[in-house]
């Protein structure tokens, strides 16, 4: 009722964003732009925080949809002159890093697994399997370059030269951001950008984060004690909620726990 009464002032709020699970386009990805985006809007634009909050715990996932978030970040940010900051969980790795990257400052618990600047493609190769077998793999293309990687045919050096192009492009994209983002705070006498992680103490030294903290601690530390926070999250479906999408999910939980299996958690 607080609220409501007049002449009477309310603690500041900051917004609470909460980015948990695999970054992936489409539907099924617990994180991507087009889910995250309105979550974003309304909480840089609703009931004047004096900061949007970030709790992350993300292996990563498509570094598309991870630039995409952080740019939304950083425009929102810069629109409405609000500071950001990101508090990590379990892990914000690889393209979760990436978003914890596009706050003015990140925190995370002593436990916390943090970093994992580089880019990874894996898959199989069936040509084997599928010789014992007696089946023959055709594929008719326009363009010499239409096929590459096939799994089910040998692996050719000039297709793994191609993908190595790739990979090391989008590598220097991830470079360049943490950089633009981090800038002097990195220490510039470590290799940060091989795709090692950290806990948060030795995070903290290299500069890839800014501290030891948790959220409530750190805001009230902040904003005082009276601080207010509104929370935003990604919903699951409704249909999903009752078993409708079994199939799909128990997929997408597969894969998550693939993801953060990488970094032992």
């Amino acid at each position: 009722m607080k609220r409501f009464v007049p002449f009477m002032k309310s603690g500041p709020s900051v917004a609470v964003v909460r980015m948990q699970g695999v970054i992936a386009g489409g539907t099924r990805g617990t994180l991507n732009d087009a889910n995250l985006g309105p979550i974003l809007e309304k909480a840089f634009s609703r009931g004047k925080p004096v900061a949007v909050a970030l709790e992350i715990s993300s292996p990563g996932g498509s570094p598309v949809q991870s630039s995409l978030i952080g740019a939304r970040i950083r425009r929102l940010a810069e629109e409405k002159k609000i500071p950001v900051i990101a508090f990590v969980e379990d892990v914000a790795a690889s393209g979760g890093y990436w978003l914890a990257a596009a706050a003015d400052e990140i925190y995370a618990d002593p436990s916390s697994v943090v970093g994992s600047v580089g880019v990874i493609s894996a898959g199989f190769g069936l040509h084997e399997l599928i010789g014992r077998y007696g089946i023959e793999r055709r594929v008719h293309t326009a363009g010499k370059s239409k096929s590459m990687n096939d799994p089910f045919r040998p692996e050719k050096e000039e297709d793994v030269a191609r993908l190595d192009r790739l990979l090391n492009d989008i590598h220097t994209n991830f470079i360049d951001h943490v950089t633009a983002r981090r800038g002097s705070k990195l220490d510039s006498t470590e290799e940060l950008f091989t795709g090692e992680v950290w806990l948060a103490k030795r995070a903290t030294e290299l500069g890839l984060i800014d501290g030891i903290g948790h959220l409530k601690p750190v805001l009230k530390e902040r904003f005082g004690d009276k601080v207010r926070l509104r929370r935003y999250g990604v919903r699951r479906p409704f249909w999903s909620r009752f078993g409708a999408q079994v199939v799909e999910d128990a997929g997408h939980m597969i894969e998550e726990r693939a993801a953060y299996s990488r970094f032992g958690l």
